[in-house]
């Protein structure tokens, strides 16, 4: 028997592996099934049997113990940057807290808060976050509020290389935008719209698609990102989909997830942005859309119609208020639901934790959601939505996508059904190791090419020298301790 630490980290292993557990989380008659000590044997970058046992030669054989073996997790909304959400926790509104640009900052003419080097260093750290959390299929997302306009074919050829280096499936290219919100008096936003430089920002992004796709054996795939649909217009959007047809490519659009979004296209179109794209003969099953809190029944009808997949973030919802109304009913539409994590941390298991307390709440009954209705939409949901068999599931000739959770942790402890012990346990930490393709990308705690403590320490310097900046994009200018105060004030020495 081999032990797992025996493996090199960031590379495949020669021959084949035989993976066993305690539970091996398999794939029959189209659904996950559970299998007690089960075994996964790898080659290359190829699933080549998975079930109760295997007599075949091997190279080596590694017991994972007390563990689950679980198709990697796909997250669709997947954090890349420094989270600046986490600011909007406590503190609002976003007009009040550099959420959104004021004309004055804008008149000035916004600027990049963040060097090039920062940016590439964010997705390497970012990156590492995903494959901490058993994520093995990522589409990035990141703010657009700190940036000039847009994000550049640069940085994206950083990301691609990270992804590479690291051991990451992602789809992606720079974000581009037609317009944004823009802060005119206090609580007063107006949409400014600059056509042009949102179409020279889809050129750069199929450029940099035709560019980057396929390469590290097809771990960098295209997907288009216009940012959010309140930044779009019809041309912009029509353009994008046109592209996405010719390039055989995804498309995410966030939409139906805020109200500053339902106010601004209500005022743009006379509608809801569901209803508006539907009318432009805009949706189809190419558009994976964060994240339907606010949708209508109209929205959902459209979507369901379009076969439009969903992407499900509970963890940034509810912190914010709001919840997905709702996770069954989506179901019962047919909608395709995948997760993302959005925010910080990029917890996938925590988002599944949320995700079923918030689906039971929305529906007031405990049945409206199991744990297993999670984890298929963090696998199979997810893969689905990138037209992808050979993910989110582990079957012979899937990719090696693999996430190890442990469940011999105290926190785990008393354990029941696996699945529902880890969406219940709900937090990602258990994840013991991470195989991408086939790579070992992430074994206790360790990713290759990074050293964590010394990124962690880099990410927080460069996070704070961030919201120092943040007076010069708020509404009146004021400083940082008063847009930011403390959750309670600072002691003070008594004189």
């Amino acid at each position: 028997m081999t032990a797992l630490s025996a493996l090199a980290l960031g590379a495949r292993p020669d021959g084949r592996t035989v993976l066993t557990a305690r539970w091996v989380l398999g794939h029959r008659d189209g659904r996950h099934c559970l299998i007690p000590h089960g075994v996964v044997v790898i080659e290359g970058g190829t699933i080549l049997h998975v079930g109760p046992r295997f007599e075949g030669e091997a190279a080596r054989r590694i017991d994972l113990g007390n563990a689950l073996i679980s198709p990697g997790l796909i997250d669709l909304d997947a954090l890349s940057d420094l989270d600046t959400t986490v600011l909007a926790i406590d503190h609002g509104p976003g007009w009040a807290k550099g959420r959104v640009w004021p004309q004055s900052y804008v008149d000035r003419g916004p600027y990049e808060m963040y060097p090039p080097e920062d940016l590439a260093f964010q997705k390497r750290f970012a990156f590492a976050q995903l494959l901490l959390n058993g994520i093995t299929t990522a589409a990035p997302i990141a703010s657009l509020f700190y940036r000039e306009w847009g994000e550049t074919a640069d940085e994206f050829t950083a990301a691609a290389d990270a992804a590479g280096d690291m051991g990451l499936r992602v789809y992606l290219s720079p974000a581009y935008r037609a317009g944004g919100m823009v802060c005119t008096a206090p609580g007063q936003l107006e949409a400014v719209f600059d056509e042009p430089r949102g179409l020279a920002g889809l050129k750069a992004a199929t450029g940099f698609i035709a560019a980057q796709d396929g390469r590290f054996d097809g771990l960098v795939r295209g997907m288009l990102a216009p940012d959010r649909v309140e930044t779009c217009t019809e041309a912009l959007l029509r353009r994008t989909m046109d592209m996405a047809r010719e390039m055989d490519c995804p498309v995410r659009l966030h939409m139906a997830q805020g109200e500053m979004e339902v106010a601004a296209v209500r005022a743009l179109h006379g509608t809801t942005a569901p209803d508006w794209l539907a009318r432009l003969g805009l949706l189809s099953d190419r558009l994976i859309a964060p994240h339907a809190t606010n949708a209508t029944e109209t929205d959902l009808a459209h979507y369901a119609a379009h076969g439009v997949h969903v992407v499900h973030c509970p963890l940034v919802s509810a912190r914010f208020g709001s919840v997905l109304r709702s996770f069954p009913l989506l179901r019962a539409k047919s909608i395709n639901i995948a997760m993302g994590t959005d925010t910080a941390p990029a917890d996938m298991l925590m988002n599944l934790s949320v995700g079923l307390m918030t689906a039971r709440i929305a529906e007031g009954r405990v049945d409206a959601v199991s744990s297993a209705d999670l984890w298929d939409a963090a696998t199979l949901g997810g893969a689905r939505a990138l037209g992808r068999g050979d993910l989110g599931r582990l079957v012979p000739g899937a990719r090696a996508d693999i996430a190890v959770f442990a469940l011999d942790d105290a926190v785990m402890t008393p354990a029941i059904d696996p699945i529902t012990t880890l969406v219940a346990g709900g937090s990602g930490k258990v994840t013991k190791a991470v195989f991408t393709d086939g790579r070992l990308a992430m074994r206790d705690r360790q990713v290759a090419g990074l050293d964590l403590p010394a990124a962690q320490a880099r990410a927080q310097a460069q996070f704070d020298r961030l919201v120092a900046r943040y007076p010069d994009r708020t509404w009146g200018h004021p400083p940082v301790a008063q847009i930011f105060p403390p959750s309670y004030p600072l002691y003070q020495e008594q004189p």
